[in-house]
């Protein structure tokens, strides 16, 4: 399966990261993309140090990882920013709301925008993953244009029925919601109901 992921400027990094492992570790050729505010988040919540550089980043984010590339924010040569390309899926995780908004509005000033543009028009899996709260009008608006337009939404709000004991017991809550919504195996958690 090939696989774009956005990352942007929401809180809610690992999220992403613990994504893009499952990503690569289920076998999907991934492309990664990670809007300015997205490195600097990634940067303070994941390694403690908001003025690594973006190259820095990306490295430490991928490292290890098989079938993950980088793609930059403004590369519209990639397969990403076509409909022509062979693209399964794309998520958008987290998803800032000005990200949301520009999706929503038609508006392409990254290729994160650009390539959740591709997936809407030519009707591709589409999901995206809102941390944000409280939200306001314009907020959810955004988001019901978005769902009508076909994107999934799954807002990082885990569950508890799994038990979590630890942060990643409730990112991993998460991150197995998105898989399901791409239609990959995960055991990450517990279902409702089973053991």
């Amino acid at each position: 399966m090939n696989v774009f992921l956005g990352i942007t400027g929401a809180s809610g990094a690992p999220y992403a990261a613990r994504l893009l492992s499952a990503l690569a570790g289920s076998g999907c050729e991934v492309g990664v993309c990670i809007s300015d505010a997205g490195v600097q988040v990634c940067a303070a919540e994941l390694y403690g140090d908001m003025s690594l550089p973006r190259e820095e980043v990306t490295a430490r984010l991928t490292d290890g990882l098989d079938g993950v590339t980088p793609v930059g924010l403004r590369d519209y040569t990639t397969q990403y920013a076509s409909g022509s390309a062979k693209v399964d899926a794309y998520v958008v995780c987290p998803c800032s709301m000005s990200t949301a908004a520009s999706i929503a509005a038609g508006a392409m000033a990254n290729l994160v925008h650009r390539a959740a543009s591709v997936a809407l028009k030519e009707e591709r899996k589409l999901v995206l993953v809102p941390r944000e709260t409280p939200l306001s009008a314009i907020h959810l608006e955004n988001l019901l244009r978005l769902r009508r337009a076909g994107a999934t939404i799954v807002f990082a709000a885990p569950g508890f029925y799994h038990a979590p004991e630890t942060i990643a017991d409730l990112v991993d809550f998460v991150v197995g919601r998105c898989l399901d919504q791409l239609g990959i195996d995960r055991t990450l958690v517990s279902r409702w109901g089973q053991e």
